[in-house]
């Protein structure tokens, strides 16, 4: 059974989907390759924005973990979100997309700073916005950002590209058994701690009754099948017991 078309939909992308193969860093051809989606569905009258996260270049959390000071460490993680915001809008741009960089952390002369009602408008006239820098705010993830910038710019669903192909009971590397899920709740999400979103940005999604879709994002022309109704990944949404296929 199919789902709905959207028509404004924030994209969250890990840091680590930009690396490639390679691990770290950004991957030429791999932002590429997403770039080309990004245009296919923007070009097709959806309004899109998107949060990236900084993983490929620096986490936060794990240089905490190691004895860094953790707001320190969270500055340094919404730099690279930057970082990866500016090579996506570079990738998109070079396809003739309109591209926006909005920064939550002021930095001018590389983006604008982030302002709600701008950011509507850009999408209104076609434009990408890609929202840099978190929520500009340490102890707070890149998933909370999208959460947060998702309502602002009143987008009808999150979706979240993994290199998977939707939310699992268990690792399905690790083991062989686990199930997919088509369709979760959000308190089981919550409940069964899986692996959609952190229970900030999942908690915050739930009281204002925002979609969350993961699906596999490494799989050509899934953006613009997601975005355009398909059953493909996993849909988190209201409080209906979980389906399986």
């Amino acid at each position: 059974m199919g789902r709905q078309s959207y028509k404004r939909v924030l994209l969250k992308l890990s840091g680590e989907s930009l690396a490639g193969d390679q691990g770290y860093g950004i991957d030429p051809a791999t932002i590429g390759a997403i770039a080309t989606e990004i245009r296919d569905v923007v070009e097709d009258g959806v309004q899109l924005a998107l949060v990236i996260g900084g993983g490929n270049i620096f986490r936060g959390l794990a240089a905490s973990s190691k004895g860094m000071d953790r707001a320190s460490a969270d500055y340094m993680g919404m730099l690279a979100t930057v970082i990866n915001s500016l090579a996506m809008q570079d990738a998109l741009e070079k396809l003739g997309v309109s591209t926006r960089v909005q920064s939550a952390i002021a930095m001018q002369e590389v983006a604008e700073p982030y302002i709600r009602r701008r950011a509507v408008r850009h999408l209104e006239k076609g434009r990408v916005v890609i929202f840099g820098a978190g929520t500009g705010n340490p102890y707070f993830t890149t998933d909370t950002a999208a959460s947060l910038r998702a309502m602002e710019i009143n987008a009808q669903v999150i979706l979240k590209g993994t290199k998977v192909d939707g939310v699992y009971s268990a690792d399905p590397k690790k083991d062989p058994a686990a199930v997919r899920y088509t369709e979760l709740s959000y308190i089981e999400v919550l409940q069964q701690g899986l692996q959609v979103m952190d229970a900030t940005a999942t908690s915050l999604c739930m009281d204002n009754n925002l979609p969350i879709i993961v699906f596999d994002l490494t799989t050509p022309g899934n953006i613009k099948k997601v975005i355009g109704g398909e059953a493909i990944g996993t849909i988190v949404q209201g409080d209906e017991p979980c389906r399986k296929p």
